[in-house]
């Protein structure tokens, strides 16, 4: 399905963004698993690609940085030229309630997962217009789409996700290119496990499918959007939430 594709997954060494990058690598593409500390993590990674038979290479870049971007860029075009499909996928929390959030707890958060998506964007952007696939997937939440108790940063950055998303379809559909945003709901990962298993018992309330989704129920969603499959689908925010309202 992505054979002869160089995929760009930022935030890949755990979670979604590793789920997404082993995915796509086994469907044939290139992958770029980018990070930010965790070296041996993403290493990890590019071996379990390589393992299964795909071609991987573990780029490092600070995504809330747009200088480490452009060397990043640099980087990976000396090591597998251009990209032709950028998965913004790297995030972080930094969870208060609105009345303790610091400043410095809202630039952490906005940096990283709204401005890093500029960043990459922009830096890549000729890259995905000049693709004969072009895909620029933008990995948002369900907390953008209703809000969150105590993460006003979060579900602001991920908020900001879909008009940015919106407008950058617009612009780029002149080239063929499309930009699509994927929402998932809760999903079990680390990032979970560190919520209070009473309020994890609330969040399942809320939704009719009655689990949390798992990283094999959203890499695939990207994979699709990634693919010449979805070459009539742009500017669109794709919930994958197992039914919560939004």
């Amino acid at each position: 399905m992505l054979d002869g594709q160089t995929c760009l997954v930022t935030g890949s060494s755990r979670g979604i963004g590793r789920g997404i990058a082993t995915d796509v690598a086994a469907h044939g593409a290139t992958v770029v698993v980018n990070y930010r500390s965790s070296e041996r993590a993403a290493e990890a990674v590019v071996d379990e690609i390589e393992a299964d038979g795909g071609e991987a290479v573990a780029v490092r870049g600070d995504v809330s940085s747009y200088d480490a971007v452009e060397r990043m860029h640099t980087r990976i075009h000396d090591a597998v030229g251009p990209v032709d499909v950028v998965v913004n996928n790297a995030g972080i929390t930094v969870d208060r309630t609105f009345g303790e959030m610091t400043r410095e707890d809202w630039e952490a958060v906005i940096d990283v997962n709204l401005g890093g998506v500029f960043n990459v964007s922009h830096c890549f952007y000729d890259d995905i217009c000049e693709a004969e696939d072009g895909r620029l997937i933008n990995v948002s939440s369900v907390v953008g789409q209703q809000g969150n108790y105590g993460q006003a940063n979060y579900a602001a950055a991920k908020s900001g996700l879909f008009g940015f998303t919106r407008t950058l379809a617009l612009e780029m559909a002149a080239t063929g290119s499309t930009a699509n945003c994927v929402a998932p709901g809760f999903v079990a990962t680390d990032m979970l496990d560190e919520v209070p298993q009473r309020v994890q018992e609330r969040i399942l309330q809320r939704i009719p499918l009655d689990r949390f989704a798992t990283i094999e129920d959203i890499a695939p969603v990207v994979r699709f959007l990634a693919s010449p499959e979805s070459r009539y689908m742009t500017g669109q925010v794709i919930g994958v939430n197992g039914g919560m309202d939004w």
